[in-house]
């Protein structure tokens, strides 16, 4: 591309590009998709981007066109990749002068010298940095910004890099670069300090601007830089530096007025110092042995005392307490169990750590974080009143929640309380102690106090065991303060149903779960929505631990019926997810019991779910819900399917954009569906149109979809075999060229039960499929579970469907090239070794009928391979034979001579409508209707009648005496 001439063009071409007119946008798209490979192009772009005089849109749309090349097409190896000619004369077009006047074109650029970098700086471009080092060291204002600027995104790529090679020319450039670097950013903090002390805020702020940068250039350099930084005193001289900069900075911010233009900066450049310090800490914890001491006296003055008052930000407090939380925990400063085994920077951090951590200072720590950070705000009090169900979505998880200060403070109250819970447990115990009895409900400060007390406990429920005895606080404190009606205990009432959630699975008596009911059914009757909301969350942990239905029914239809209401009213999609939640753990534990109650709910659902349109979680756990129903309705769901249905549809429809979200409870939906199905409806067998573009997805939910298949299967495979047979074996075939073994079996298995369900059409059906199990037999498939799954599928068409045998026999002897003998030998024989790989005793007695139904034969093959026939059938008995303590003798454990529906026990999920028609497959099954003993014995006696006695003992003769002998004492009484 001649860049004279192609300028213009790709100038109109880029121009175009910008329009909003899709008419003309879409062309101009396509246009430079196709020079994207052309030489030369990446040169008209660095030409057109540069000339500050042309339209910013258009130089903005150059810049990134440049950089997704760089992506594509920079790198030798890659397709259509630039000349080096061409790529040295951007490298040096790049750098040629830092004075591009548009902040985000300027960031951009750095960005795309920064891809650069990473592949070709130093060895194919080394004049980078030196070019970078000169440039900031200018005078004028922009061209020392964007060098900086630059600088920084350079710095930041090269130190991403993880390779041997690339750390090692990453440590030899901070050697180089390191001294300058620190006196650039000293030289910028105490410009800036200088000019914010003179009122100068405009030049203050461009001052800060640097500081930050070059800050962000140290802070890569300082962590990722040096192998064992703690060796080089200019690191850590720029590490305690960092401390006192740190002050300076933070008693600043108390003459910076909240508008001005510094303060955002400012407070970034304070976070970037705590960066510093938490990254140094996470790379290289020993090296930070000698910053222990310093680190926690900082933090702790400002997080913990009066010294940061005025001064200190949520933000700050918040890596403040990170900085802590890490020192406290960190496995490098913790000695082993055996002293001796520890190292001795481990042991100096540890009685660093120590000697800090005295018990007036732990004290002081427990005492401010319960009762100074873990205070409800008057912020939040006001959205308690105002918006209850916003308030409790962000106390319990929601996303501004997790970034915020309060979890922050319980995170480090449970790291401390854990680390020292010796010293901190009396602290603790004794505050509680001082709240006992009643509270003044014009004392709002004393409520507070309270409620933060109790979420300590709560928090530190495990490390408490020992020492407090719930159960006894329950009956005695905290159940009576459940029952408080005042408005001002809203706060209490909310913490205590909490915190009987924290502890309800560490120490809580069975016996006294009814009372625990009997309040929470008060809180509903009650309307207190965030106490509910909270019981919410809570009964998930109460239902999860030794829940008796006995003790629940009770309460079930009131709490039933209160909670559908709740649903009702409350508006905000987290908490009805959370209601419905709920409601589905009822259904799941109590099961067929919660049908009289679950009219309401199913009315409602379908309108729930027309509303949830825009809001696939909720219908997430609408759908959670539904399985439960299903579940627990039995096949009384049958009912539910106008709208039930519908729902499974859409849900595991791949072409609609909510599959996505729905696709995995929709598919557990579709088969709990069909297990609990009376009878296959049209529209049940209609929805299976969805399973073919299921299968080619090839995802996690597989093994779902093959549970899906084989549940039609059971529930009308005549109906369902005739109209998805085909496309069912054609998907078959093409998901076995490149499935997991796993996933092979599944298949399998899915055939097996065809078979199984349906011998006489089945294997014509899925006739595609049998030669490769036939071959996989005699080649002796060397994975054992889909060895045995080949043998039971041949196993049920040789006993089943002896003709269909046959002709598939003779298919295989033609497709080898071989005799139809030798192809019978080779797969008896294999089936006789591999026996072992078949663990199931129902495809071993299976084996055992199968290969018997050969007998009666003359075929000297069938003679020849007698004697591991009668093996297997004398380990067939083996298997299922018991024998009768009382007469002595033997019978099949596996015969099922007709259907009993057993009841369920309370600890047992009732059997579905799929397990009852298992069990009448079962009645016509000859693994469970026919004797192995007597089938042995007869046709033992037909080849004996057809040999005569004088053959038939000479073939006998040809079994091991051993097995002989356990076969006679087997067939006694025949």
């Amino acid at each position: 591309m001649d860049l004279n001439s192609a300028s213009t063009v790709v100038l109109q071409v880029l121009t175009q590009a910008t329009s909003q007119d899709t008419a003309v946008l879409k062309p101009a798209e396509e246009q430079l998709k196709q020079w994207e490979t052309q030489p030369g192009f990446y040169s008209v772009l660095l030409n057109i981007f540069t000339n500050h005089s042309l339209d910013v849109n258009v130089r903005w749309l150059a810049v990134l066109y440049f950089k997704n090349g760089i992506d594509r097409y920079w790198r030798r190896v890659a397709p259509h990749a630039l000349s080096e000619e061409e790529k040295t004369t951007l490298r040096a077009g790049l750098i040629t002068n830092f004075n591009e006047p548009v902040n985000q074109i300027a960031t951009q650029i750095s960005v795309l010298i920064a891809k650069v970098a990473r592949v070709d700086c130093p060895r194919q471009w080394p004049e980078l940095i030196p070019t970078l080092v000169e440039s900031v060291k200018v005078q004028d204002d922009l061209q020392q910004h964007r060098a900086l600027l630059t600088f920084y995104h350079v710095t930041k790529t090269l130190a991403s890099k993880r390779l041997a090679a690339d750390r090692k020319l990453f440590y030899d450039l901070t050697s180089s670069i390191y001294s300058f670097t620190c006196s650039l950013w000293n030289h910028h903090t105490d410009t800036f300090l200088q000019q914010i002390c003179t009122g100068n805020e405009a030049a203050a702020a461009n001052s800060l601007e640097r500081t930050l940068l070059s800050l962000k250039v140290l802070r890569k350099l300082t962590v990722h830089g040096f192998v064992e930084p703690h060796w080089n005193a200019e690191v850590m001289g720029f590490l305690h530096a960092v401390f006192e900069r740190l002050k300076q900075f933070l008693e600043c911010s108390r003459s910076v007025r909240a508008e001005s233009i510094c303060r955002d900066r400012l407070e970034k450049t304070i976070i970037l110092f705590t960066k510093v310090l938490l990254d140094f800490l996470d790379q290289h914890p020993f090296s930070f042995t000698t910053l222990i001491q310093r680190s926690l006296e900082f933090s702790v003055s400002y997080v913990f005392t009066e010294a940061g008052e005025g001064v200190v930000f949520e933000q700050f407090i918040v890596q403040c307490m990170n900085l802590i939380k890490m020192i406290v925990k960190n496995y490098a400063y913790k000695p082993s169990k055996n002293v001796e085994d520890s190292s001795p920077e481990t042991l100096e951090a540890h009685k660093i750590k120590t000697a800090f951590f005295t018990y007036p200072t732990l004290m002081e720590i427990c005492r401010r974080l319960v009762t100074h950070y873990f205070l409800l705000t008057k912020e939040e009090l006001t959205m308690w009143e105002e918006d209850p169900e916003s308030f409790t979505v962000e106390e319990t998880g929601g996303d501004s929640w997790k970034y915020s200060l309060r979890p922050c403070t319980e995170v480090l109250f449970i790291d401390i309380f854990h680390e020292y819970n010796q010293t901190l447990t009396p602290v603790l115990l004794e505050m509680v102690h001082s709240l006992q009895g009643s509270t003044n409900m014009e004392d709002t400060n004393a409520i507070l106090i309270k409620d933060a007390v109790y979420n300590a406990i709560g928090l530190a429920a495990y490390e408490l065991f020992d020492s407090v005895d719930f159960d006894e606080w329950f009956k005695n404190q905290l159940l009576a303060e459940l029952q408080v009606s005042h408005d001002r205990y809203k706060p209490i009432r909310r913490r205590v149903i909490w915190l009987i959630g924290q502890w309800i699975s560490v120490k809580f008596k069975s016996d006294l779960r009814p009372v625990l009911y009997e309040a929470i059914r008060n809180l509903l009757q009650d309307r207190d929505l965030v106490s509910v909301l909270f019981f919410l969350n809570v009964y998930l942990r109460v239902d999860d631990f030794e829940f008796r239905t006995d003790q629940f029914l009770p309460y079930l239809e009131s709490m039933f019926t209160l909670l559908f209401q709740l649903l009702q009213e409350v508006t905000q999609c987290d908490t009805k997810m959370h209601v419905l939640h709920v409601l589905s753990c009822v259904i799941e534990r109590v099961n067929m019991q919660i049908r009289p109650y679950v009219g309401c709910l199913v009315q409602y659902l379908p309108l729930l779910w027309k509303q949830s349109e825009e809001h696939n979680m909720l219908r997430c756990a609408i759908l959670t819900t539904l399985i439960h129903l299903v579940q627990g309705l039995g096949a009384d769901s049958k009912n539910l399917y106008p709208f039930l249905l519908p729902v499974i549809q859409l849900s595991t429809d791949v072409s609609q954009p909510p599959h996505v979200y729905l696709l995995e409870d929709g598919l557990e939906l579709w088969l709990v569906t069909l297990e609990n199905s009376p009878c296959l409806t049209p529209e049940l067998l209609r929805i299976f149109q969805n399973m073919s573009p299921l299968l080619e997805l090839s995802s996690e939910n597989l093994k779902n979809c093959f549970k899906i298949i084989n549940a039609y299967i059971f529930l009308s495979s005549s109906e369902f075999l005739q109209m998805y047979a085909t496309d069912l074996c054609r998907s078959f075939c093409e998901l076995l060229k490149d499935i997991t073994t796993e996933g092979q079996v599944q298949v399998l298995k899915v055939v097996e039960n065809v078979l199984k369900v349906n011998p006489v059409l089945g294997p014509q059906m899925f006739q595609p499929l049998l030669p490769s199990v036939f071959r996989g037999i005699i080649d002796g498939e060397r994975y054992p579970v889909v060895m045995s799954t080949y043998l039971g599928i041949m196993g049920r068409v040789l006993l089943q469907n002896a003709r269909f045998f046959s002709l598939l026999l003779s298919q295989m002897a033609c497709e080898l090239g071989q005799e139809l003998d030798q192809v019978l030998g080779n797969m008896i024989e294999m089936w006789v070794d591999r026996m072992d790989n078949i663990t199931q005793p129902e495809r071993r007695k299976l084996s055992a009928l199968a290969l018997l139904s050969l007998l009666p034969s003359l075929n000297g093959v069938i003679q020849d391979k007698f004697c591991g026939i009668i093996n297997i059938s004398v380990e067939g008995l083996h298997d299922v034979m018991t024998e009768d303590s009382e007469t002595g003798t033997y019978k099949d454990c596996m015969l099922m001579s007709h259907f009993e529906e057993t009841k369920a026990t309370e600890d047992e999920e009732p059997p579905t409508e799929q397990d009852k028609r298992k069990k009448i497959l079962a009645l016509k099954d000859p693994v469970h209707t026919v004797s192995l003993q007597q089938f042995i014995y007869e046709k033992l006696k037909a080849q004996q009648e057809l040999l005569g006695e004088q053959g038939f003992h000479a073939l006998m003769e040809t079994v091991d005496t051993e097995i002989v002998a356990q076969l006679q004492e087997f067939l006694q009484g025949f």
